[in-house]
């Protein structure tokens, strides 16, 4: 398999004042390290475009992104995408959210993950509410800021353990730190398999959908850290449950 994964790098400026004087650094993180690792060892091929790079390179035609059977967006604002070198010029061109929508009803896989720049995000700035990729979800963003911080920790709970993506997996999901509150939709092509009750509501945390041809899976949290918890990231059937998603997003008929 060939998957691409959009996103999940983070430029990180600290300035600190030392009298009078003030030291400004700047460090560069990929959050995606122990996904990527994970996949390769299940040999799937991971292409990664950094959120900085996305603008520039993410691909701009339907042909494009046919040339992966999956395609993962994880902590990349929907702006991100729309905001084309083009368009920044003032000039028209593709809507890549218009154009994942067709890879998908024509036979391609995508997946949506979690995080401050997931869904409408923790700020409400993510914005994929009402979106061409919101309609090929087996949930619906709220329409405002959706991140919910647990620092004590949620724990998921399995709906339906015999579906292949929790194949293999035979023990309770280590602790989340966090989520994007969103609306499991429903309707017949959509299944919720986990959830992570807080406050009286069981927030989606793991749901597929079939659109078109393809197929969607939701992750409401991180794939790394921190909304994954170290022990998450540790947890012997991490990978498992990552290679599981990605594969059977992979397996959708292709036109």
């Amino acid at each position: 398999m060939n998957v691409l994964l959009a996103g999940e790098t983070f430029l990180a400026t600290t300035s600190v004042a030392v009298g009078g004087d003030t030291l400004t650094s700047t460090q560069w993180t990929n959050g995606a390290l122990v996904f990527n690792a994970a996949l390769a060892a299940a040999g799937i091929a991971v292409t990664q475009i950094g959120g900085e790079h996305c603008g520039a390179d993410f691909p701009v035609s339907l042909g494009g992104l046919q040339g992966f059977d999956a395609v993962i967006l994880s902590d990349i604002s929907a702006l991100t995408l729309l905001v084309t070198p083009e368009a920044r010029a003032g000039k028209a061109g593709p809507n890549r959210l218009n154009l994942l929508r067709s890879y998908v009803e024509a036979g391609g896989g995508l997946m949506l993950a979690g995080g401050y720049m997931g869904f409408q995000g923790m700020f409400g700035t993510a914005r994929f509410a009402d979106t061409a990729v919101e309609d090929t979800l087996p949930v619906l963003c709220l329409p405002h800021a959706d991140g919910l911080e647990v620092p004590e920790g949620l724990q998921a709970s399995v709906l339906d353990a015999s579906h292949p993506i929790l194949s293999g997996i035979d023990e309770a999901f280590p602790p989340i730190l966090g989520l994007n509150k969103l609306r499991f939709r429903g309707d017949a092509e959509s299944t919720l398999l986990a959830t992570c009750p807080y406050r009286g509501t069981d927030w989606p945390l793991l749901a597929l959908r079939k659109f078109g041809q393809g197929r969607t899976v939701i992750w409401s949290t991180d794939i790394g850290p921190h909304w994954l918890s170290t022990a998450f990231l540790g947890w012997r059937h991490y990978g498992r449950l990552m290679t599981n998603i990605v594969t059977w997003l992979g397996r959708g008929e292709r036109a």
